[in-house]
Order: C-alpha cells, then structure tokens, then sequence
C-alpha cells in the first residue's frame, strides 16, 4: 500500500467562506498515482470545515444564513470563550455542525463521488492562513 500527503493552505478574504476543493483533490489522486484507495481532506483547523455536497451558490447562500441563525457572530459577549479574548465562538460551534473532514473512495484512479457531490473547504473565521490535509492511501 502507497500513501500520499499534501498540504493545501488558504486566507479567504472574507470571515465566512466555501471553496471548492474538488479541483485540487482530483489533481493530487492523479499526482499520487494511487488507482485504488481513499482520500482524507481534513481542516486542520477548529475553526474551519469539509464537507461534502452540491455546488450551488444558492445552498452555499443557505448555509451562511442557517449557520448564524444556530450560532450568531454577535453580541460576542454571549459565549464563554469570547471571555477569554477571543471573539471567534461562533466559528468553533459552525465548524461542529459542518464537520471535520471528509473521506473519498478512489476507484480506477478517480474520485468516486455520487451525482452532484463535491468536496468544500468551509471557514468561518477567515483572513488568516490556515491548512487542510490531504491524505490518500491505497494501490
């Protein structure tokens, strides 16, 4: 079994952002050279997410607006960590509910994804530097 692992780093321009990763993630399982296995994407960071689901601006607009009905940036004061000098609470509890990483089967070299499915970065404590890992094992 072979493994391949690559580090992808991001700064959106804005707080809360969704990018398509699905680009990038095809290029490494073919830079990988790994025809049968799984991809990991994983946010290395705990206020960022991956996720899998349609490419839809109107959805990605849907998940903006849900995400901060369940967890509004403001007033900071209303969460515990923000007391610590922080003011990123909010971030942390959408990145909960968005998830961690996301695991892919390869199958003949190629992301074996179902109708519509993508892989996104999601980042609701954007305009910084931050990574995702990408780890693919298989034959």
């Amino acid at each position: 079994m072979k493994s391949f692992t690559e580090y992808l780093t991001f700064n959106t321009k804005t707080k809360v952002a969704f990018v398509n990763l699905t680009p990038q993630i095809r290029q490494l399982v073919k830079k990988s050279g790994i025809s049968e296995g799984l991809c990991l994407v994983n946010a290395m960071h705990i206020t960022a997410s991956v996720f899998i689901n349609d490419n839809e601006s109107g959805l990605h607009a849907d998940y903006t607006r849900w995400l901060e009905k369940l967890a509004p940036h403001k007033p900071i004061e209303q969460y515990d960590h923000n007391k610590t000098g922080e003011d990123n609470a909010d971030a942390h509890l959408k990145r909960q509910i968005m998830g961690r990483e996301v695991v892919v089967a390869i199958t003949n070299a190629e992301l074996d994804f179902g109708p519509w499915e993508q892989i996104f970065y999601g980042e609701f404590d954007g305009m910084r530097p931050k990574r995702v890992l990408v780890k693919i094992i298989g034959d």
